[in-house]
């Protein structure tokens, strides 16, 4: 797992509420949220949590991180990959306290939450065994968000860059204490950005709106989130490759989320359910017009989720345990019209037992073996075994850990790769089944004050793992296969805080080696598009009060690949000053780079760059 540490999160969410202010309660209300607000997150490992391109999203924050490639297609909030471990982007979950979001259609979706980020926590990375337990149709890695405290508040930022563009955003909230130990809060959000992009044909229109209701007290927590966002975007290339298709894709989604988390004595447990619906509506070549049929590219899905997870002591034993049914439709599209079927229902099962041990000089160590079930109607049923053995010594002012960890998981892929035609650039397969990842890693972990050291090994075998391959002599036939893909690699991951600075670094190696199990097949448009080597460095620097510099730098050599017509190596960067007005109001000036060096990179091959952008930003908070 990520370093995590327990720090607070107040929501901070507004723009319009009702909550009428009690002034004379104020003491006690902060006297409460004091004992509600901690809450186990990750540190933040990325220095700019804005982009100068358009307004946050929950990309955003995960560009740049040590141990998560983003691969976008244009402006990483427009459209983005979500890459962990080589992995590809349907094996990362994304997940809101205990349930799991996921897109049916496609997994280049998955990382579409309409939320203000504010509205939830830093998330969590989890990988091994302990995604194996808890993720849903995630087989290498998952995102774990929590619900943000709302506190009462509100600010107002204003934009505008280079390419005309102009972007805004507001948040409002308001908290009030209904009894000695209970608190409500409710924060409303809205978000707009247009530009015109770096490239012709590059432009966006954005607007995202999001509320959040939330009741606490001293055991409970129950949060209501409701979001919908509307995205279009055009990038050449986007997701064919070929740069002279000037592509677009319009995107509306609604998203509904209950959750309610329950702590006593020996343990926790929490219930969530989503309802999600996504409108696609792609379109390979904007300079033609839709006819509606065949070829139109336009898509419609819905699905539902209710999940349940927890921890529980008990006789000497700590069980961990969750539980996820989940179902989805695909309504209607104009391509995805070749599977077999067109809905199908989950059901995941994670359980392990655990036990620790207290050895000699405060030593601890803890054994955890457990099991994974994922049954579904449409598809072969898995039943698979996960392990975990740790050991850790307190050291000064911290404590340092060595873990061997094993797990095997699945997942199965969506209606793109199921029910597209079976010939084109986006080649669809009906007999495509379940995928299974075989993963084994050593882990140290040593915290010590305001250092943190992290170092992983792992190898991995996946099989029958979905990917759009082909031949290099014929790069416009592409067909989603399975593949069998053995990788190895290793992250390190270091860290240091002070009251003025905050520095990160991060390296990646990874290898592959492919099984296309047919001699007509050579070459991976997904699979095998990684960084061989990947680092990552991010500074935060508040010399006073009123000023702060922010930079990202990641530095990559990418595998080779025959679609490639840039160079495979990249120095990436973004970089912010950060100006606090000496006025009575709480007024910031922002200044903010993107690809600060120009980087003619291309994140998949022959997608072009998203050029360097400049913005200024003007907030304000209350």
């Amino acid at each position: 797992m990520l370093h995590t540490a327990k720090i607070s999160r107040p929501g901070s969410l507004f723009l319009l509420v009702a909550f009428p202010a009690f002034a004379n309660q104020a003491e006690a209300l902060e006297e409460t949220a004091a004992k509600l607000e901690l809450i186990e997150v990750t540190a933040q490992r990325v220095a700019n949590m804005q982009p100068a391109s358009t307004y946050a999203t929950s990309v955003t924050q995960l560009r740049f991180d040590p141990q998560i490639d983003i691969q976008a297609r244009g402006l990483p909030e427009g459209q983005a990959d979500v890459s962990i471990r080589g992995g590809l982007f349907e094996n990362t979950g994304f997940r809101l306290g205990a349930i799991m979001i996921f897109d049916p259609q496609t997994g280049h979706y998955s990382a579409e939450l309409p939320i203000d980020p504010d509205m939830l926590t830093t998330p969590a990375l989890v990988t091994d065994s302990t995604n194996a337990i808890n993720a849903f149709n995630a087989s290498l890695a998952s995102l774990n968000y929590g619900y943000a405290n709302i506190a009462s508040g509100g600010t107002a930022r204003i934009g505008l860059g280079t390419d005309n563009l102009r972007f805004a955003s507001g948040r409002f909230s308001k908290s009030r204490l209904v009894s000695a130990d209970r608190i409500t809060g409710l924060s409303l959000a809205a978000a707009a950005s247009s530009g015109d992009g770096t490239l012709p044909f590059g432009d966006h229109d954005f607007k995202r709106f999001s509320g959040h209701f939330q009741l606490l007290d001293d055991k409970q927590e129950s949060n209501l989130i409701i979001g919908y966002q509307d995205k279009f975007f055009g990038w050449p290339g986007a997701y064919t490759g070929f740069s002279s298709l000037p592509e677009t894709d319009h995107v509306k989604q609604g998203l509904v989320v209950m959750d309610h988390l329950h702590t006593g004595n020996h343990g926790w447990w929490q219930l969530g359910a989503a309802y999600r619906w996504l409108i696609d509506d792609y379109d390979f070549d904007r300079r033609t017009i839709d006819a509606g049929g065949p070829g139109s590219f336009e898509h419609e899905t819905r699905s539902l989720s209710i999940g349940v997870s927890g921890a529980q002591s008990a006789a000497g034993t700590d069980w961990t345990y969750s539980v996820t049914l989940a179902a989805d439709r695909l309504v209607r599209s104009t391509d995805l019209t070749n599977g077999n079927f067109n809905s199908r229902t989950y059901l995941g099962i994670g359980i392990a037992p655990a036990w620790q041990w207290t050895l000699g000089s405060g030593a601890e160590l803890r054994v955890r073996a457990g099991i994974r079930g994922d049954i579904s109607n449409r598809d072969e049923n898995a039943l698979m075994p996960l392990g975990n053995i740790s050991w850790s010594r307190p050291v000064s002012n911290g404590s340092h850990t060595f873990s061997l960890d094993f797990a095997r998981s699945s997942q199965l892929p969506g209606y793109t790769a199921l029910n597209s035609r079976p010939a084109g650039l986006f080649g669809g397969n009906p007999d495509l089944g379940r995928e299974f990842a075989n993963t084994l890693t050593l882990s140290y972990d040593l915290s010590s004050g305001a250092w943190h050291t992290r170092a992983a090994f792992f190898v991995r075998r996946d099989d029958d793992l979905v990917d759009w391959t082909y031949r290099q002599g014929a790069p416009f036939a592409r067909q989603a296969n399975p593949v069998d893909v053995d990788v190895s690699g290793a992250e390190i991951l270091l860290e240091w805080r002070s009251a003025n600075w905050y520095v990160t670094g991060g390296y990646t190696f990874l290898d592959k080696g492919a099984d296309y199990g047919d001699a007509r097949v050579d070459a991976s448009y997904y699979a095998l598009n990684y960084a061989r080597h990947r680092g990552t460095l991010a500074l935060s620097y508040r010399p006073t009060s009123q000023l702060e510099f922010r930079l990202d730098n990641e530095f990559r050599l990418q595998q080779e690949n025959p679609l490639r017509t840039g160079d495979r190596r990249a120095w990436l960067s973004a970089f912010s000053a950060g100006w606090k007005l000496p006025t009575e109001t709480d007024l910031r000036l922002d200044v903010i780079a993107d690809n600060l060096t120009d980087s003619d990179f291309e994140e998949f091959p022959g997608t072009p760059a998203y050029g360097r952008q400049l913005s200024l930003a003007l907030s304000m908070d209350w």
